[in-house]
């Protein structure tokens, strides 16, 4: 009996799925993501005086970073639940927002669950860049000093920052940068600062082996145009500081001999694949 007992079990626990482990990688790799879209009815908020009353729609764009070390989040998009509404909705007076893919659902196809990243790297912490940061309250948080400072103080809405959209964020274990940051130690993926359109901005550098160098803007510019014509939002929090963040940049990438993303310009998101593609 006992023996017919022990088989039992045996056959039990063999019938019962391995656990979950996230995917290795041997060498670095590049996740993009569609985490929504934003309908402006006047761009001229982006670049004042200039396209007054036109529309234009921008992409949300964030990233899945895959390090032979570990993994890192690059901006969580729009909170997953604005996918429950199909409409989306207005924000503001200018902006509709719409989500088709949940970044839930778009990191398990490529085989990843939110507790499996160890990094989060947040560009600023505007409501399009921060709506999912509640999936990931193990992930160490990498931001700027004076970002955090400014996002989880007493006078967060002074620096155009809202803490109902990230209210768990406060809790996440936390490396405050003061400046650049390599994250896995070889320099194949580094913070840059980059402040002026908020007080702690920053962007991420990739050294891809078979891509090639890759510049992820955060809200540098937000669409070619306004990155040509080194243009600055009315709204941004330092005019100076933001144009010389965009000289510094541009002075970086032909150094690097690095492609600048800019993560909300649809025209340009149009010819990068998307997950469950993938870069290296």
């Amino acid at each position: 009996m006992r023996t017919t007992l022990r088989a039992l079990c045996a056959s039990l626990l063999f019938a019962l799925p391995a656990a979950y482990a996230a995917p290795t990688v041997p060498a670095l790799r590049l996740y993009v993501f569609d985490c929504g879209s934003i309908d402006v009815s006047d761009i001229s908020l982006f670049s004042p005086g200039v396209n007054v009353g036109k529309s234009k729609k921008l992409t949300d764009s964030c990233y899945l970073v895959v390090h032979p070390k570990g993994t890192l989040m690059w901006d969580t998009g729009f909170n997953d639940e604005l996918a429950k509404t199909p409409d989306g909705q207005k924000v503001g007076g200018a902006f509709h927002i719409t989500l088709k893919q949940t970044l839930t659902s778009q990191l398990k196809a490529v085989g990843y669950a939110p507790s499996d990243i160890a990094y989060l790297g947040i560009s600023h912490t505007h409501f399009d860049h921060i709506g999912n940061v509640a999936l990931f309250p193990k992930a160490t948080l990498l931001m700027q000093k004076e970002e955090l400072d400014s996002a989880l103080g007493p006078d967060a809405a002074k620096y155009g920052h809202d803490p109902k959209d990230y209210p768990t964020l406060a809790a996440n274990p936390a490396k405050p940068l003061g400046g650049d940051h390599d994250v896995f130690g070889d320099g194949s993926v580094v913070i840059k600062r980059a402040i002026g359109h908020t007080p702690g901005h920053q962007m991420l550098y990739l050294k891809l082996p078979k891509t090639g160098n890759v510049l992820l803007s955060g809200d540098l510019a937000h669409f070619t145009e306004n990155w040509e014509q080194r243009r600055v939002p009315g709204f941004n929090f330092n005019k100076e500081q933001s144009t010389k963040a965009m000289d510094d940049a541009a002075a970086f990438l032909k150094a690097e001999q690095a492609t600048l993303w800019i993560q909300h310009d649809l025209e340009q998101n149009a010819a990068i694949k998307h997950a469950p593609a993938y870069y290296e």
